[in-house]
Order: structure tokens, then C-alpha cells, then sequence
């Protein structure tokens, strides 16, 4: 079987297991990256997040992470809901945090992608990612052909928008790469900027993640500073803010996979029940249920709310 032929059976057993969109890059160092990178670190814009100055050269190189490695295969998932939160609540949740989380069915599945790959072309070193280790996934995604970044930095994918979760393989088998996604998505569009209300894009692609709410929401484990507390406009996981305002959402369609429906918190509490969450049904709720928003602490998820409250 051909490079083409591997890549081209391989796309087709991910489009069988349900990933929106499935392109090839080959593997090696992400030069462009490098100073736009190191020049966003120096400034700071990561804020508390300092495992982002981690592991920095296997972050550009993914041979350092899959040694042998000579693709990376990019698959997007789509999480763009049929249901959303009932429309008089106050407490908002960003989309891809409505069901289960998520990192179990993207590594899943890849590994089921590895899987086949190995039926294809025999053993072969890999490793898959879901936002789950040193890859710069939306960089990736573009060297794939699968979008282009918005000035929100979210990959866009042309005609399905940006509610779309990645993932990788990095793998020893060498398969036919695509031609990188090189197309200008925004022209003159600052729709995305201009709906921000904490002003976190600084400038066209990007980020002071230090401004975002969905930093000050999740990633942040204090309490949301002060200057902050009056603007994230009832989100209390995550933002989609920027992703509504964005024209190329007009093309999202909802997903087709029951693990990222809503759970019952997301799709039926009121505002009284969000107000008064006890510990006990925060671990009742989400934890063991398997919720993105057990990733904060029930202290944090608290201060959220009583932020959502004053918007």
C-alpha cells in the first residue's frame, strides 16, 4: 500500500468513528512556532498556567515526544450541542464542557485509528494526544490542512466552524502528508475582538490568556481578581463568547455523540440550584459522573457563581 493509500484508508476509518474532519502533517520541528511562542511566554500572557514554559522543544518537535516519529495525524471532533441551557438560566457553561469528558472518547478512538493503522501497514511506534500533553494541536491542525486560526487563535474549520475538540497520533509510519491550511479565514472580520468583554484578544491571533474568562474561570484556581468580577457576563466554566460571534459558526451542525449531551445540571438546574450547590452535589453531580467541571474545586466553582451573579 502507497503513503497516499495509508493516508487516504486511514481518513476513512476516521470519518467512520465519528471525527468531523482527519489530516496528515509530517512530523518535525514547527520552526514558525518558536518565536511566537517564546515571545508570548515572555510577556507573560500564560499567567499561572507555568506548565506552559514546560518540556518547551518537545512542544515544537514531536519526535522528541514519539522518537521515530514521521506523521502526525490531526483528527477534530465535533461537540457543537442539540440542546443547550435552558434559556432563562443565568449560570452558563461553556459547549464542550455540557457532557463527559471528553479526553476518554478522543483517546479512544485514536487509539482504535492506531489500531487500524497497524492492520494497514504493520507495528508502528505512536503515541495519541488529546489535549493532554506538550502539543500545540491548532499548529498542527493547520500543517494537516484541517482550518486556519481565527483572530480568537481557535482553528476554524471551513464550513463547520470552530466547536471542535483535537486530537493527535504521532506516529513511525509514514503516510502522505497534506498541504498546510495557508488561507486568511478573517480578512477584515473583528467580530470575535470587539465581543470580548474582558479584552483578551489583544490583538489579531493574540491571546492574554490573564484577561480570558475561561482562564479566570478554570485555569486560574484563586478567586476571579477584582477588576474581573463584574465582566464574565454569567460564565462560570469556560467562555464561548468569542466562538458565537464568529460568522463561521453559522455552519456548525450538533454532534451525533450521546457521551457530550448535556447532563442533567447543564440542561435542566435553575438559577436556585446553581446558587445553592452543596459540596455534596458537586461531587454527586459532577465528579462522579465524570463532568469537565470537576477539573476546578467545589471552592472555585462557587466563587464562579458568585461572580456570574453580578454581571
Amino acid at each position: 500500500m502507497t503513503i497516499k493509500h495509508l493516508a487516504d484508508a486511514l481518513k476513512e476509518k476516521a470519518r467512520a468513528l465519528g471525527f468531523e474532519a482527519c489530516g496528515v502533517a509530517r512530523a518535525g520541528e514547527l520552526k514558525a512556532v518558536r518565536p511566537v511562542f517564546t515571545e508570548w511566554l515572555r510577556q507573560g500572557y500564560h499567567g499561572k498556567m507555568g506548565y506552559m514554559g514546560n518540556h518547551f522543544e518537545k512542544r515544537l518537535d514531536p519526535r522528541l515526544l514519539t522518537p521515530g516519529a514521521r506523521s502526525v495525524v490531526v483528527v477534530a471532533q465535533n461537540y457543537y450541542p442539540s440542546r443547550e441551557q435552558p434559556p432563562e438560566t443565568t449560570y452558563r457553561i461553556a459547549r464542550y464542557a455540557y457532557g463527559k469528558d471528553y479526553h476518554f472518547l478522543m483517546k479512544d478512538r485514536l487509539k482504535q485509528l492506531a489500531a487500524h493503522l497497524t492492520d494497514l501497514s504493520g507495528e508502528h511506534q505512536y503515541r495519541v494526544f488529546a489535549d493532554s500533553a506538550p502539543v500545540p494541536e491548532r499548529s498542527w491542525a493547520r500543517e494537516a490542512g484541517l482550518g486556519g486560526t481565527g483572530k480568537n487563535t481557535c482553528l476554524i474549520i471551513p464550513r463547520k466552524g470552530s466547536f471542535c475538540f483535537l486530537g493527535e497520533l504521532i506516529t513511525s509510519a509514514e503516510l502522505e502528508p497534506d498541504k498546510p491550511f495557508n488561507k486568511d479565514l478573517c480578512g477584515q472580520c473583528t467580530r470575535c475582538m470587539e465581543a470580548c468583554p474582558t479584552k483578551a484578544i489583544i490583538a489579531p491571533g493574540k491571546l492574554d490568556a490573564t484577561r480570558c474568562i475561561s482562564y479566570l474561570t478554570i485555569e486560574l484556581k484563586d478567586a476571579i481578581p477584582g477588576a474581573f468580577r463584574d465582566q464574565c457576563r454569567g460564565w462560570i466554566f469556560g467562555c464561548d463568547i468569542c466562538q458565537e460571534a464568529c460568522p463561521h459558526n453559522r455552519h456548525a451542525k450538533p454532534h451525533k455523540e450521546p457521551v457530550l449531551d448535556p447532563l442533567p445540571p447543564v440542561s435542566h438546574w435553575t438559577d436556585k440550584e446553581w446558587a445553592s450547590l452543596s459540596k455534596k452535589d458537586f461531587i454527586k453531580h459532577f465528579q462522579k459522573e465524570g463532568s469537565p467541571l470537576a477539573r476546578v474545586k467545589y471552592e472555585k466553582l462557587i466563587d464562579n457563581i458568585r461572580c456570574a451573579a453580578t454581571k
